[in-house]
């Protein structure tokens, strides 16, 4: 009997045997199945399956299928408890085409979600800083997955050696066991250090730009000062051979004076006119 315990609910649907049984007063709820919400007394919750939302108590808007939900939980989706694989259409080779689309992700309790970037869900915010460098020892290989038949070559990290890297680049199953590589953060240590690298570049950069200006004006100084020395080495060659001409008129001088002092100290002859 479904819905026996019903007083104000109103709007329930209940199909199976003590579906919705206890419920007094929740309304707007749906369930298919068996003790489908057996315990339920929320409200706008739909259950299908057996035993399906058969944990929920006071919880609202949830749609559980083919699982028992957890009790007063909202506004969640549960979809199955034992299955191990998934398989949904429409998703596959169907582009968003929206500039808002963020990839998915799933954690070890089998929930999707996606990873927040905005400050505002962070705290704890400082750099990387040298953390990042753990990445130069990571191992990058080439490896097939031993389910798939075709053996189609992949690429990528082992799990295990990364964690001895870093612990934190790695995330762990429901058991504690290390399951996959956290590429996102592993990317985000890789623009860190790429960074760093372009920091250096452009420090080197802007050092040879400093070296190649000094190694200029040295250039420029020293053309300056050869030009400088050409100017003044003409200037003397011009000095010299004015002053060479100088002491040679100078000489020409001399001689001339010389020679009429030769002249003048020369005692005059006598001429004897004998009849």
């Amino acid at each position: 009997v479904a819905l026996v315990n019903n007083t104000t609910g109103n709007r329930n649907t209940a199909i199976g045997g003590s579906a919705l049984v206890i419920n007094d007063t929740g309304a707007l709820n749906t369930a298919v199945g068996v003790e489908a919400l057996f315990s339920n007394n929320g409200t706008n919750n739909i259950a299908l399956g057996f035993r399906a939302g058969s944990n929920l108590t006071a919880g609202n808007n949830n749609i559980d299928i083919g699982n028992a939900g957890v009790a007063a939980e909202s506004a969640t989706i549960r979809i199955g408890s034992f299955q191990t694989r998934t398989f949904i259409a429409g998703i596959r080779g169907r582009t968003t085409g929206f500039a808002n689309a963020v990839p998915v992700l799933i954690d070890s309790n089998g929930q999707l979600g996606t990873a927040s970037s905005s400050r505002r869900f962070k705290e704890g915010i400082k750099p990387i800083d040298q953390t990042s460098e753990a990445i130069l020892a990571l191992k990058p290989v080439t490896f097939h997955y031993k389910s798939d038949a075709t053996n189609t070559p992949q690429f990528g990290l082992i799990a295990e050696e990364v964690a001895k890297v870093n612990p934190d680049l790695v995330v762990r199953d429901e058991n504690g066991e290390i399951y996959t590589v956290r590429y996102d953060a592993v990317n985000a240590m890789l623009l860190n250090e790429f960074l760093k690298e372009h920091r250096k570049v452009q420090e080197q950069e802007a050092r040879i730009t400093q070296l190649n200006s000094t190694v200029e004006k040295q250039q420029a100084t020293i053309a300056q000062q050869q030009k400088d020395s050409q100017s003044t080495a003409a200037e003397q060659q011009r000095e010299i051979k004015a002053l060479a001409a100088s002491l040679k008129e100078q000489a020409a001088q001399i001689q001339k004076v010389n020679a009429q002092i030769e002249l003048q100290s020369v005692p005059p002859s006598t001429v004897v006119n004998n009849p």
